[in-house]
Protein backbone atom coordinates (compact mmCIF):
# COMPACT_ATOMS: atom_id res chain seq x y z
CA UNK A 1 0.00 0.00 0.00
CA UNK A 2 2.74 2.25 0.82
CA UNK A 3 4.46 1.64 -2.27
CA UNK A 4 1.14 2.29 -4.34
CA UNK A 5 0.76 5.81 -2.97
CA UNK A 6 4.30 6.70 -3.10
CA UNK A 7 3.90 5.55 -7.27
CA UNK A 8 0.17 7.44 -7.06
CA UNK A 9 1.63 10.86 -5.37
CA UNK A 10 4.66 11.15 -7.42
CA UNK A 11 2.45 10.73 -10.74
CA UNK A 12 0.22 13.44 -9.44
CA UNK A 13 3.40 15.46 -9.07
CA UNK A 14 4.46 15.18 -12.04
CA UNK A 15 0.80 15.39 -13.80
CA UNK A 16 0.99 18.45 -11.70
CA UNK A 17 4.14 20.27 -12.84
CA UNK A 18 3.19 19.13 -16.73
CA UNK A 19 0.02 21.18 -16.61
CA UNK A 20 1.46 24.21 -14.58
CA UNK A 21 4.21 24.35 -17.65
CA UNK A 22 4.33 24.89 -21.50
CA UNK A 23 5.15 21.92 -23.61
CA UNK A 24 7.06 22.38 -26.99
CA UNK A 25 7.40 19.71 -29.85
CA UNK A 26 9.21 16.54 -28.81
CA UNK A 27 12.49 15.91 -30.14
CA UNK A 28 15.99 14.59 -29.26
CA UNK A 29 18.17 11.18 -29.07
CA UNK A 30 20.96 9.75 -26.96
CA UNK A 31 24.13 10.49 -27.68
CA UNK A 32 27.08 8.42 -26.36
CA UNK A 33 29.49 9.96 -24.11
CA UNK A 34 33.11 10.88 -26.42
CA UNK A 35 35.07 10.81 -23.36
CA UNK A 36 35.04 14.78 -23.82
CA UNK A 37 34.38 16.09 -20.73
CA UNK A 38 36.38 14.95 -17.36
CA UNK A 39 35.08 15.74 -13.83
CA UNK A 40 35.28 15.00 -10.57
CA UNK A 41 31.61 14.23 -10.33
CA UNK A 42 30.40 10.70 -10.72
CA UNK A 43 26.93 11.65 -12.40
CA UNK A 44 23.98 14.13 -11.96
CA UNK A 45 22.27 12.59 -9.33
CA UNK A 46 25.58 12.17 -7.34
CA UNK A 47 25.92 15.89 -7.65
CA UNK A 48 22.36 16.65 -6.42
CA UNK A 49 22.45 14.03 -3.74
CA UNK A 50 25.69 15.77 -2.29
CA UNK A 51 24.16 18.98 -2.53
CA UNK A 52 21.06 17.83 -0.34
CA UNK A 53 23.20 16.20 2.25
CA UNK A 54 24.59 19.59 2.85
CA UNK A 55 21.43 20.97 4.21
CA UNK A 56 20.07 20.11 8.00
CA UNK A 57 16.86 18.53 8.63
CA UNK A 58 15.73 22.36 9.52
CA UNK A 59 17.02 23.42 6.58
CA UNK A 60 15.13 21.20 3.86
CA UNK A 61 11.71 21.30 2.40
CA UNK A 62 9.32 18.75 1.36
CA UNK A 63 10.88 17.63 -1.75
CA UNK A 64 10.49 14.51 -4.39
CA UNK A 65 12.64 14.01 -7.26
CA UNK A 66 13.03 11.50 -10.74
CA UNK A 67 10.60 10.80 -13.19
CA UNK A 68 7.63 8.52 -12.91
CA UNK A 69 9.05 5.26 -13.61
CA UNK A 70 9.85 3.06 -10.17
CA UNK A 71 13.16 3.05 -10.56
CA UNK A 72 13.93 6.87 -10.73
CA UNK A 73 11.54 7.98 -8.31
CA UNK A 74 12.18 9.78 -5.39
CA UNK A 75 9.86 10.93 -2.08
CA UNK A 76 12.70 12.24 -0.02
CA UNK A 77 14.87 13.94 -2.38
CA UNK A 78 16.71 14.19 -5.90
CA UNK A 79 16.15 11.59 -8.04
CA UNK A 80 17.34 10.20 -11.49
CA UNK A 81 15.61 11.69 -14.77
CA UNK A 82 16.02 9.54 -17.74
CA UNK A 83 16.74 11.87 -21.04
CA UNK A 84 14.54 9.32 -23.16
CA UNK A 85 11.92 11.39 -23.86
CA UNK A 86 12.59 15.33 -24.42
CA UNK A 87 8.94 16.41 -24.13
CA UNK A 88 9.01 15.07 -20.34
CA UNK A 89 12.38 16.85 -19.62
CA UNK A 90 10.98 20.10 -21.14
CA UNK A 91 7.59 20.57 -19.47
CA UNK A 92 8.88 19.39 -15.83
CA UNK A 93 12.04 20.86 -15.76
CA UNK A 94 12.33 22.83 -18.16
CA UNK A 95 15.23 21.51 -20.16
CA UNK A 96 14.77 22.38 -24.15
CA UNK A 97 13.79 19.62 -26.20
CA UNK A 98 15.62 20.54 -29.36
CA UNK A 99 19.19 20.28 -27.14
CA UNK A 100 18.28 16.47 -25.59
CA UNK A 101 20.96 15.10 -27.80
CA UNK A 102 23.68 17.18 -26.34
CA UNK A 103 23.22 15.37 -22.66
CA UNK A 104 23.38 11.79 -21.40
CA UNK A 105 22.37 11.91 -17.83
CA UNK A 106 19.49 14.02 -15.79
CA UNK A 107 18.60 14.19 -12.72
CA UNK A 108 15.47 16.63 -10.68
CA UNK A 109 14.99 17.68 -7.43
CA UNK A 110 11.25 19.69 -6.84
CA UNK A 111 9.76 21.37 -3.93
CA UNK A 112 6.59 18.82 -3.77
CA UNK A 113 3.85 21.67 -3.35
CA UNK A 114 4.61 23.45 -5.85
CA UNK A 115 6.87 23.30 -8.87
CA UNK A 116 7.18 26.60 -9.38
CA UNK A 117 8.66 27.06 -5.52
CA UNK A 118 11.56 25.25 -6.43
CA UNK A 119 12.61 23.41 -8.99
CA UNK A 120 16.28 22.15 -10.26
CA UNK A 121 17.36 19.97 -12.98
CA UNK A 122 21.02 18.57 -13.47
CA UNK A 123 22.56 17.85 -16.58
CA UNK A 124 25.67 16.34 -18.34
CA UNK A 125 27.06 17.25 -21.31
CA UNK A 126 28.51 15.18 -23.56
CA UNK A 127 30.65 17.68 -25.51
CA UNK A 128 32.73 19.94 -23.19
CA UNK A 129 32.49 22.45 -26.28
CA UNK A 130 28.31 22.64 -26.20
CA UNK A 131 28.55 23.57 -22.12
CA UNK A 132 27.88 27.55 -22.62
CA UNK A 133 25.38 26.82 -25.56
CA UNK A 134 23.37 24.35 -23.58
CA UNK A 135 23.20 26.61 -20.99
CA UNK A 136 22.28 29.42 -23.01
CA UNK A 137 19.21 27.35 -24.36
CA UNK A 138 18.57 26.35 -20.79
CA UNK A 139 17.77 29.57 -19.88
CA UNK A 140 16.00 31.09 -23.02
CA UNK A 141 13.70 27.86 -22.78
CA UNK A 142 12.63 28.74 -18.93
CA UNK A 143 12.43 32.57 -19.25
CA UNK A 144 10.37 31.98 -22.15
CA UNK A 145 8.36 30.00 -20.53
CA UNK A 146 4.41 30.48 -20.02
CA UNK A 147 3.77 30.22 -16.31
CA UNK A 148 0.36 29.00 -15.71
CA UNK A 149 0.58 28.35 -12.13
CA UNK A 150 2.28 31.62 -10.87
CA UNK A 151 5.73 32.79 -11.51
CA UNK A 152 8.97 31.52 -10.02
CA UNK A 153 11.15 34.65 -8.68
CA UNK A 154 14.35 33.48 -10.10
CA UNK A 155 16.72 31.28 -12.42
CA UNK A 156 19.88 30.39 -11.40
CA UNK A 157 22.45 28.44 -13.84
CA UNK A 158 25.56 26.72 -12.76
CA UNK A 159 28.54 24.41 -14.77
CA UNK A 160 30.23 21.80 -12.44
CA UNK A 161 32.80 20.22 -13.98
CA UNK A 162 30.69 19.59 -17.64
CA UNK A 163 27.76 19.34 -15.80
CA UNK A 164 24.69 21.81 -15.83
CA UNK A 165 23.09 22.67 -12.88
CA UNK A 166 19.77 25.29 -13.72
CA UNK A 167 17.41 26.06 -10.68
CA UNK A 168 13.80 28.21 -10.25
CA UNK A 169 11.80 29.20 -7.85
CA UNK A 170 11.48 31.22 -4.67
CA UNK A 171 14.57 33.90 -4.11
CA UNK A 172 15.26 32.29 -0.92
CA UNK A 173 14.84 28.57 -1.98
CA UNK A 174 16.80 29.56 -5.24
CA UNK A 175 19.68 31.76 -3.21
CA UNK A 176 20.03 28.88 -0.70
CA UNK A 177 20.55 26.03 -2.73
CA UNK A 178 23.09 28.09 -4.67
CA UNK A 179 25.12 28.51 -1.95
CA UNK A 180 24.72 24.99 -0.88
CA UNK A 181 25.96 24.27 -4.53
CA UNK A 182 28.84 26.60 -4.65
CA UNK A 183 30.60 25.05 -0.73
CA UNK A 184 29.89 21.48 -2.25
CA UNK A 185 31.92 22.31 -5.30
CA UNK A 186 34.45 25.06 -5.72
CA UNK A 187 34.63 24.79 -9.64
CA UNK A 188 30.91 26.04 -10.06
CA UNK A 189 30.50 28.61 -11.94
CA UNK A 190 27.42 31.40 -12.28
CA UNK A 191 26.16 31.53 -15.90
CA UNK A 192 23.01 32.78 -14.98
CA UNK A 193 21.62 34.56 -11.85
CA UNK A 194 18.46 36.61 -13.30
CA UNK A 195 14.81 37.19 -11.89
CA UNK A 196 11.97 35.66 -13.92
CA UNK A 197 10.45 38.24 -15.40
Amino acid sequence: MKKFLSILLTALLVLSLAACSSNNNPGGSDTPNNGENESTVNSTLDLLNTVWASYGDDEKFPSAGGDMTEANMSMEGPGKFGVEDASVLDSTLGFPEDSVAKIDDAASLVHMMNANTFTCGAYHVVNADDIDAVSAEVKDNIMNRQWICGFPEKLVIVNVDGYIVAFFGTADLVDGFNAKLAAAYTSAKTVCDEPIA
